[in-house]
């Protein structure tokens, strides 16, 4: 089952102005948020703006305030994706990386949602690693009811975990926009600068339309087009994931090492694998980290899950180049790790992984709320549904099961029926659309479709690039973005075009026999590629120890280094990538200063010990082999 659309929800919501809209909240506490220069601001908040119960919750925001006060210009309010990510969580690391002029300007405002981390928390995330691993296919009938029976399973086991329907109806965009409204008017600010990314855009775009005039001006990056119903969203979506896989294949056919792994054609060689796993899951070994291994599958499923997890970057689609071009041979140990860490599972226990920050719960509350999936009852919902997904199924080859992905909003509680977004009182708000042609969660086109809307909006859109461009080190939509911010400009042009590429510059796999290589430090530079490219350091926290099996055989661990600040520390234990090159010791990845260092014992095919160190684009490997000194250098 297909997660993919987690990160870019559309919804429509009840309209109009909430009763206690001047109201301020009940409470406030401040108190130094978990493990952050942030302090938090817990405010009471009643569970329902509009009236209808007088239930109160709490909601935590984080401020970290403006760097000079002498240069303040107001609160820059970000909106993080999802529905169900922690922005608390992601505070302290986005605000780091923000350019120093933005933080010498602004209050920094981030939040978890009601019902999401430190407001409330809602978690079922056993249920939801259950759902995820099951067939995300539609395509027979036997299919159709297997989807149906694990949507339902899936919410009959999450409701067990969640407040009761009669109050769960109010986790809402609408209702969540209020909570923000009430923080607004307790910290004394007149108006917000407002910044949205992916889902996040939903929220701001809420809060613009009914809080315009408090509203200095609005950021929409990954844009979620509210004039769409959830079928069409899902729709569009699918197509969208379909057409960046495509061109991530067709990236890969233009390099030369990466078609050379694909076995000459990357855009066969997927669907070949598709093909194959259609007819029938394929069973594999999976390398764990005590050395041993353990039997594994791989269906269709799970290989679109894993592609779709892996298609939101440039980085992560030349992941999911080397996975395909890996799997094409026969190899789904890559692959498998894509699909595991696109699900946040442990790749041992393929149980769900503490902390992520994100919460599946919230993000069906939100959505089942938000949306309105057809009439009548469940079962009739449910094959209203199903009918829809067969115009998907025909008009589009690949990734059909990210359709699917909302399927159990028809079994959720629902109360009342989503009114129309209007977006009127937002047209005369100045903003900034930023998107992506190779955006697969938000198609670039509805970033575009606001604008149409809107008579002061501006689009920057990156031809190739991310889900979300802004604050990714790329000086085009960066700086645009900086001086809206700063200097209140707007760029003359309707749209702007910033230089992208669809993936990163690809990393040839590693040969499966070390006699392929052509020296020792050719088979350090692989052995260094693979360590550094593995899914699990790339999602890595950077604070906890990890160890994961070696593709053929033995383990390695890394943990956070002493020094220098921001290193990783490697620990070695047999470990292989290539058969006959096997490796145990310790490495050192400095990262800031693009360096890394390995201390070796070697065994396998060749006996001795080996240093490797990189500078950069220096390499250099001295130490012994089966007794003859070795000193290799590439500058």
């Amino acid at each position: 089952m297909n997660r993919c659309l987690a990160l870019a929800l559309i919804a429509t919501c009840l309209a109009g102005r909430p009763a206690q809209a001047q109201t301020q909240a009940l409470a406030i506490a401040r108190n130094t948020c978990p493990e952050s220069e942030f302090t938090c601001i817990f405010i009471r908040v009643p569970l329902d703006h509009f009236g209808q119960s007088d239930e109160t919750i709490t909601v935590v925001l984080g401020i970290l305030p403006a760097r000079d006060p002498a240069k303040r210009k107001g609160m820059l309010v970000t909106a993080v994706g999802g529905p169900g990510a922690s922005g608390l969580q992601a505070a302290d690391a986005y605000a780091a990386t923000l350019d120093d002029a933005i933080r010498d300007a602004f209050d920094l405002v981030f939040f978890d949602q009601r019902g999401i981390g430190l407001s409330g928390g809602f978690d079922c995330a056993e249920a939801a690693a259950a759902y995820y691993q099951t067939d995300g296919r539609g395509r027979t009938p036997v299919q159709e009811s297997a989807l149906v029976a694990a949507a339902r399973r899936f919410v009959d086991d999450c409701l067990r975990s969640l407040p009761p329907p009669e109050q769960l109806q109010f986790y809402t965009t609408r209702q969540a926009v209020e909570d923000l409204e009430l923080f607004r008017q307790t910290m004394g600010e007149t108006r917000l600068w407002l910044y949205g990314e992916s889902y996040g855009t939903q929220f701001t775009q809420w809060y613009a339309a009914v809080h315009s005039e408090r509203v200095a001006g609005l950021i929409l990056d990954g844009a979620v087009d509210l004039a769409l119903d959830g079928v069409r969203f899902a729709r569009d979506t699918t197509r969208a994931f379909n057409d960046v896989l495509l061109a991530t294949l067709k990236d890969c056919n233009a390099k030369p090492n990466c078609r050379r792994d694909a076995r000459g054609d990357a855009v066969r060689a997927y669907d070949r694998l598709a093909a194959r796993l259609d007819r029938a899951s394929a069973t594999f070994l999976f390398p764990l980290p005590d050395g041993t291994v353990v039997t594994r599958t791989l269906g269709l499923s799970e290989l679109e899950t894993a592609a779709a997890g892996f298609l939101y970057t440039e980085n992560e689609r030349m992941l999911l180049q080397r996975a395909i071009a890996a799997a094409s041979g026969g190899d789904y140990t890559l692959l498998a790790r894509l699909f595991y860490a696109s699900l946040g599972l442990d790749p041992v226990t393929l149980r769900p992984l503490l902390s992520s920050g994100y919460s599946d719960a919230a993000y069906y509350a939100f959505t089942c709320n938000d949306y309105r999936y057809f009439d009548g009852s469940p079962d009739a919902r449910a094959r209203a549904y199903l009918r829809a997904g067969d115009a998907v199924e025909r008009a589009i080859p690949r990734m059909q099961s990210v359709f699917y992905g909302d399927l159990p909003c028809v079994f959720w509680p629902r109360r009342g029926v989503p009114a129309s977004y209007d977006p009127a009182p937002a047209r005369e708000i100045p903003t900034l659309i930023l998107g992506a042609t190779a955006d697969p969660a938000t198609p670039v086109e509805q970033g575009r479709a606001i604008a149409r809307r809107l008579a002061r909006a501006r689009l920057i859109t990156t031809l190739g690039g991310a889900h979300v461009t802004f604050n990714r080190s790329d000086d085009c939509p960066d700086r645009l973005v900086t001086r809206f911010l700063l200097d209140d400009v707007l760029p003359p042009q309707a749209e702007t075009r910033c230089a992208g590429v669809i993936a990163s510059d690809y990393v040839p796999l590693a040969p499966a026999d070390a006699k392929r290589f052509a020296d020792a430090l050719a088979a350090m530079q692989s052995f260094e590629v693979e360590l550094l490219h593995l899914p699990e350091y790339y999602y890595w926290d950077g604070g906890t120890e990890v160890s994961v099996g070696c593709a053929r055989g033995g383990a390695a661990t890394f943990a956070p280094a002493e020094v220098p600040e921001g290193a990783t520390l490697f620990t070695l234990s047999g470990c292989a990538f290539s058969s006959g090159f096997v490796l145990s010791g310790t490495g050192l990845h400095d990262p800031r200063q693009d360096h890394f260092t390995l201390d070796v014992q070697v065994s396998g095919k060749q006996v001795g010990a080996l240093r490797y160190l990189r500078k950069g684009e220096a390499f250099r490997v001295t130490g012994t082999l089966d007794g003859r000194a070795i000193e290799l250098r590439q500058e």
